[in-house]
């Protein structure tokens, strides 16, 4: 058996062949978990900065207490762990439109076990989009508005995993997100490219405050820097 790497699971989905691997890299001289949809990365857990700096930023930003809170894209769950870190979140709603991913989870397959041990937790199998349109909803046991909104799902607001997800990043996808915050609350998104003016124009339209943040880390595969982006906004 080759111990530097194993494929933990590999199955067909609606958006195509999801497969979790954990590798050991030689440069980092640890365990990397990854995801790909296809021949896609979708996710690594060499690199966490920025996934938790969305939770950080976004929470940051959210005024009061006994806070709720949504997280659109469970991932390989750092930043809904991160989100879990902060005191004041009440409750915490997870959803993904896989549920292979959430199994990862409850099969305990990843390094994060907070999410599935802690009882202000619920990973829900839904699309983030359809619940942001009205099209579905979450459930009587799950809040009706929440006080921050952390989403991690595209790459991008301009380059998307799927083309239906487009629209949301638009005026009229944002006002529709709006509806399900409390007042002053907060819209938080992560993105892997810098600022994007045209995104940056539609939330200034839509919310009270809106402003972007470049994310700066180490790379050690690079020896160099890498950036993401995360914008904050507050309705």
């Amino acid at each position: 058996m080759n111990r530097r790497f194993a494929e933990l699971d590999a199955r067909e989905t609606s958006m195509g062949l999801l497969t979790l691997r954990r590798r050991i890299d030689p440069v980092l001289d640890t365990e990397i978990y990854e995801a790909k949809l296809g021949d896609e990365f979708l996710m690594s857990s060499a690199f966490t900065v920025a996934e938790r700096e969305l939770a950080r930023l976004g929470l940051a930003a959210t005024p009061g207490d006994d806070l709720d809170v949504l997280v659109g894209g469970l991932g390989l769950g750092y930043t809904a762990v991160e989100a879990l870190r902060d005191e004041r979140v009440r409750s915490l709603t997870v959803v993904d439109k896989l549920g292979e991913v959430i199994d990862w989870h409850e099969r305990g397959l990843l390094p994060e076990t907070a999410l599935t041990s802690d009882e202000r937790t619920a990973l829900v199998e839904e699309d983030f989009f359809a619940l942001m349109r009205g099209d579905t909803t979450l459930g009587q046991d799950r809040p009706g508005l929440f006080h921050a909104i952390l989403l991690d799902i595209d790459h991008t607001p301009s380059f998307w995993l799927h083309p239906s997800h487009a629209a949301f990043y638009t005026v009229k996808g944002l006002w529709l997100l709006q509806e399900h915050l409390h007042p002053d609350g907060v819209f938080a998104l992560w993105s892997d490219e810098p600022p994007d003016n045209d995104f940056m124009a539609a939330m200034e339209a839509v919310f009270a405050t809106a402003s972007s943040r470049v994310i700066t880390f180490p790379n050690a595969l690079t020896r160099g820097e890498s950036t993401a982006t995360i914008y904050v906004a507050t309705a």
